[in-house]
């Protein structure tokens, strides 16, 4: 191994220990369709044109944003691979198309091979429940760049989906119902905000920190088998920018959300968040996903349906709200 390498902060054994755990990790999170073991210039996966008549591929790529730093603070790297995994996959999945495969990205500082693979460890567990392949990856290290055991990640998704359902939310109309699918918590947004308001007012991270490690929610499974029994007009994941945000992202022209406060029990996290910060209601709607994370809508006469089949399978659901004529935008009605 290079000596020098070694001595200008970059470890090639260490890189080449944890590729080989890497291999075993991956191949947990696997399809029949992956042609390629981890390791290559390049991931290869044959795309399923047997069962699509016009398949159209579809991506999404994010990271895990400031949540890391309470991770580092708390010592605990084994679920923030999940959230990498859940920023992406949910994206794509709202879209209609199902996750194919997923890679991600890694840079710190000091490359230590047992953080590698706890952080590897979530990221298949977060495959694994997507439903996807972890295809293949790389790890940087960059002394100097990046502070000793700390790291970024990101992390880049593939699905695919038929051109004719593709889930844009032209079809959604005055009087359909949406849906709301429950969060995990804070999941990986906010977390600026989450972070300053910790420090402002030195609360414990005993006490808060590890509710705000709860990693992301995945959504596939029970979005995918949805769009199988029924007409989905629109998907929003609530992410960054929350409500306000991301639901006139599905919306028509012509069209307003109209949200019911008090339709879906908010967790506590967000109470707390609040009154330490000091912030409005509406303010705290355009940060945190407020406790839920993903949005469907349909026609009335399949909100009972839909939430049936949702419950049936272990999933809650709420009747968040309607929509009504509007400019695209986001309104909330109280005493729902």
């Amino acid at each position: 191994m290079s000596e020098v390498y070694k001595q200008a902060g970059v470890d090639l054994s260490a890189g080449y220990q944890a590729v080989k755990e890497i291999k075993k990790l991956a191949a947990r999170a696997t399809r029949p369709e992956v042609l390629s073991a981890v390791g290559g210039f390049g991931g290869l996966f044959a795309i399923p044109l047997e069962r699509y008549r016009r398949p159209v591929l579809v991506s999404g790529t994010d990271g895990v944003g400031t949540k890391l730093k309470l991770a580092f603070t708390l010592g605990k790297h084994d679920t923030v691979g999940i959230d990498l995994v859940a920023m992406c996959v949910n994206d794509v999945v709202a879209q209609g198309a199902e996750p194919l495969f997923f890679l991600d990205y890694i840079a710190t500082g000091k490359l230590k091979p047992e953080l590698v693979l706890e952080i590897i460890k979530g990221i298949a567990d977060g495959c694994i429940e997507a439903g996807c392949a972890l295809l293949g990856g790389e790890t940087a290290e960059m002394p100097g760049f990046y502070q000793y055991e700390e790291y970024d990640l990101a992390g880049f998704c593939v699905g695919i989906v038929e051109q004719d359902q593709i889930i844009t939310g032209r079809t959604i109309t005055v009087g359909d119902v949406l849906i709301g699918l429950p969060s995990s918590g804070v999941h990986s947004n906010g977390f600026a905000l989450a972070r300053k308001i910790i420090a402002d007012h030195q609360l414990d991270l005993n006490e808060i920190g590890w509710e705000l490690l709860t990693p992301t929610r995945i959504y596939v499974k029970p979005i995918l088998r949805l769009l199988n029994k029924f007409p989905i007009g629109g998907i929003a994941h609530i992410t960054g920018g929350g409500f306000i945000e991301n639901i006139p992202r599905i919306l028509p022209p012509g069209v307003n959300a109209e949200i019911d406060l008090g339709s879906w029990p908010i967790p506590p996290i967000f109470a707390k968040l609040q009154h330490y910060g000091k912030m409005q209601l509406e303010e705290m709607f355009n940060v945190f996903n407020m406790g839920i994370g993903m949005i469907v809508t349909v026609k009335p006469e399949l909100a009972g349906p839909v939430i049936d089949t949702l419950q049936g399978e272990g999933w809650q659901a709420y009747p968040i709200g309607t929509v009504v004529s509007g400019s695209r935008q986001v309104v909330f009605k109280e005493g729902a």
